[in-house]
């Protein structure tokens, strides 16, 4: 199931609504957003119990899978490979876009 699905109609609370919530809640979750946009998400929250039911559920989630897996950090080489991948993947994606958008 995906973030909204199972919740009824679309509900909005605040200048966020419900499904632009849920769908960042895991980057809310992180602490991977800016200060604004974590503000907008943290009075969606305090305002609407079906998303905040959900923020807590997300919550445990994370706690359970950082229980389960956060004893071994991951070898050195997998993460030299990783930072490796994620290099290529960026010149890749800046010399795709060097040129600018296609036209539709």
């Amino acid at each position: 199931m995906t973030a909204g699905q199972g919740m009824g109609m679309p509900h909005e609370h605040g200048p966020v609504d419900c499904s632009g919530t849920l769908l960042r809640l895991y980057e809310y979750l992180d602490g991977e957003m800016l200060a604004d946009d974590g503000a907008r998400i943290q009075a969606h929250l305090a305002a609407c119990a079906q998303c905040l039911r959900q923020y807590h559920l997300d919550l445990a989630i994370k706690h359970a899978v950082r229980r389960a897996c956060g004893c071994e950090p991951a070898p050195s080489h997998l993460r030299q490979a990783i930072i490796a991948r994620i290099a290529v993947t960026s010149v890749t994606i800046e010399a795709t876009f060097e040129g600018g958008l296609p036209a539709d």
